[in-house]
């Protein structure tokens, strides 16, 4: 059976590949080929794909350390690993027959997807006719399958419920849409179906799987036990550990041999100012790494155990992936600083790295102020709601 640590050597050992490709992956503005084909080798694709398809079936924990070790390598790679292993955890949410669709086909099958409900539904014999536009759909150019929010109607035309469909990649087009300042390389684009029919066993509600009631027959399976939006949330937060780590690091393998300009210092490793800074950027990159840590740790024991997670923990999940991001980005503008304008360089991937954090730390769904309100009205005992995704 391959471990845990099996799992984040060999994306350690891809750290170098992905360097080397990453000034390629900005100005294609997708993961090259060669990157995706060493990734899927190692099998880093198939993280949460079922063992009943050959997949590893691994935890959360996992999840966070393998895209935290890429992403110490390049950034967009690692968030389009992210995104495809939750996704198709998503995948393993739904009924068998679905499953079996995506990956009783094929084994290795790649889902990406985005949970925004943009789109309309006709209920029809079977299943819906669903027409959409998606943004936005990280990875997209490498999956073979979507996972998609629609607003499911009923006969009447009337929205009855808030829901996730499957449906194949070739069914469906793409927009190039994906112009952005950082995660160039993430391809996020937006997927278009147009009139496409989506049979009701390829169907899942959102509501009900919030508070854990999920279509799969297969409740023996530990991972597909998890909580649904900690998990979605967590993940986020996955690569920008791995971005922090990686600033960290150039940043103090540089400051041994960089003077600080219009100082007497000849290196920046010197200077106590430094030295604070330094230490400062590294325990929040540490504080970051023990929430993501602990969070991992409630959704993972809750699924080993069999018991979801209950709305306050759910909430606290969340406010410890908000404040992870939020203690990572503060880390890396500290070091920044510290390094200097060099930081800023197109040669330095120290200003990638800048950029590939704040953008991919404004996701909403890792928001810190949205989390850190839910959290807090949870621990308060106050009921308002301010959004359905605990």
């Amino acid at each position: 059976m391959t471990t845990h640590e099996d799992l984040v050597a060999r994306a350690v050992s891809l750290q170098p590949l992905l360097r080397e490709h990453a000034a390629a992956t900005e100005t294609d503005r997708r993961v090259p080929d060669p990157v995706i084909d060493a990734i899927a080798e190692a099998g880093l694709f198939k993280l949460a794909t079922p063992q009943r398809y050959g997949g590893h079936q691994t935890s959360v924990r996992t999840m966070i350390d393998v895209s935290a070790a890429l992403a110490e390598g390049d950034g967009s790679t690692s968030w389009v690993v992210a995104l495809v292993n939750v996704c198709n955890w998503l995948t393993s949410l739904f009924p068998s027959k679905a499953q079996d669709d995506v990956f009783g086909a094929n084994p290795d099958a790649r889902v990406t997807g985005v949970l925004t409900p943009t789109a309309t539904s006709t209920k029809v014999d079977g299943g819906w006719q669903v027409s959409g536009r998606w943004y936005y759909n990280s990875g997209s150019p490498h999956s073979d399958w979507a996972v998609l929010g629609v607003p499911l109607t009923d006969d009447n035309g009337t929205v009855v419920d808030q829901g996730l469909v499957l449906a194949p990649r070739a069914h469906l087009s793409l927009e190039d849409t994906w112009f952005v300042a950082g995660m160039k390389g993430t391809a996020s684009n937006c997927l278009i179906a147009e009139d496409i029919f989506v049979p009701e066993h390829r169907v899942m509600s959102v509501p009900a799987a919030i508070e854990g009631d999920f279509p799969t027959e297969h409740a023996d399976e530990v991972l597909s036990r998890s909580a649904f939006v900690p998990v979605l949330a967590l993940v986020l937060a996955g690569p920008q550990l791995g971005l922090g780590r990686a600033a960290l690091k150039y940043v103090t393998e540089k400051a041994s041999r960089k003077p600080i300009s219009y100082t007497f210092y000849e290196t920046q490793a010197e200077s106590v100012a430094v030295q604070m800074q330094i230490a400062e950027a590294a325990l929040r990159i540490d504080t970051a790494t023990l929430h993501a840590e602990r969070a991992a740790a409630s959704i993972d024991q809750a699924a080993q155990d069999g018991v979801y997670l209950d709305f306050t923990d759910r909430a606290r999940v969340r406010a410890d992936t908000g404040w992870a991001i939020q203690n990572v980005l503060e880390a890396i503008n500290t070091l920044v600083s510290v390094h200097g304008a060099a930081s800023f360089a197109e040669v330095n991937p120290l200003q990638r790295i800048w950029r590939d954090a704040n953008t991919a730390g404004r996701h909403a769904v890792a928001a810190p102020t949205v989390a850190m309100e839910v959290y807090g009205k949870a621990l308060l005992g106050i009921d308002e709601k301010i959004t359905p995704l605990v």
